[in-house]
């Protein structure tokens, strides 16, 4: 039944994360993109207001720069997040335009949300482009936020970022674009008994336990990270959504209410 509330979703907040961007020969997905722009601006045409919120900046700053990994010294991987956050809007600029979007960049650190004055600043700009129908291209600024000089100046993961926007804004929907198509019971790659559930109305110890401990194969990037953003916002009477970002297009589905990845909602409504 919770399903059926995506139908009414006006404000949504979509993050896609860097894997989705870049594909594993470490070269730019611009199909996926392109799909991205598409659904995006459709959606903002039909009424809806939308905020994109996407990592990606080290890893099409390494594709432009042709690096095979990522540097390991702070100050390299800082000058490849520059490039890349000056890449990836050219191309988010680019394929958005083709379907008359207009988007904006927000780069964000952590000190913003911290200070009522930035934060309440934050939420006017983001309003006013909402007002305007123009896309926020949302990201952490990798460029200057290290965990090493102060962790409260870094968000961590893009997931957290995504459930800060999204409850900044009081969005009715978070949709997480991610490389596997909802939450399952267990490790899919690992556990053929493995099943995905179609809805979550609460994030426990059980339900934590599903995703594994940090840093195992299937958590890394983040599903854990995924849940505790789902708790967030279940806090506070919003809906989230894990799914695949294969075809971004899916997106059109999700919201009529097909069995589309793993909702997580506390809504027994219709």
């Amino acid at each position: 039944m919770s399903r059926q509330q995506l139908k009414h979703a006006q404000r949504i907040v979509v993050k896609i994360g860097t894997a989705s961007l870049i594909d594993a020969d470490k070269k730019i997905n611009y199909r996926r993109i392109d799909r991205l722009a598409y659904t995006l601006s459709s959606l903002i045409q039909d009424g809806k207001e939308v905020l994109l919120v996407s990592s990606g900046a080290m890893g099409v700053g390494a594709a432009e720069l042709g690096l095979a990994q990522r540097p390991k010294a702070i100050p390299d991987q800082q000058a490849v997040a520059a490039v890349g956050q000056v890449a990836l809007m050219n191309l988010y600029s680019r394929f958005f335009w083709h379907y008359n979007q207009r988007v904006a960049q927000i780069l964000m650190t952590r000190d913003v949300i911290d200070f009522p004055e930035s934060l309440n600043n934050l939420k006017n700009n983001l309003k006013a482009l909402l007002d305007q129908s123009i896309l926020p291209v949302i990201n952490e600024n990798d460029a200057v936020a290290i965990d090493e000089l102060d962790h409260h100046i870094k968000f961590g993961d893009n997931d957290t970022l995504s459930a800060i926007v999204a409850e900044i804004i009081q969005a009715d929907l978070l949709i997480l674009l991610t490389d596997v198509d909802g939450f399952y019971t267990s490790n899919p790659n690992t556990d053929p008994q493995a099943s995905k559930l179609d809805v979550v109305s609460q994030i426990d110890d059980q339900v934590l336990a599903m995703a594994g401990e940090a840093g195992t194969a299937f958590s890394t990037g983040g599903m854990r990270t995924k849940l505790l953003a789902a708790d967030r916002l279940l806090k506070i009477g919003s809906q989230m959504v894990i799914m695949d970002s294969y075809d971004p297009n899916d997106i059109f589905a999700l919201l009529e209410g097909e069995n589309i990845g793993t909702v997580f909602s506390t809504s027994k409504g219709d």
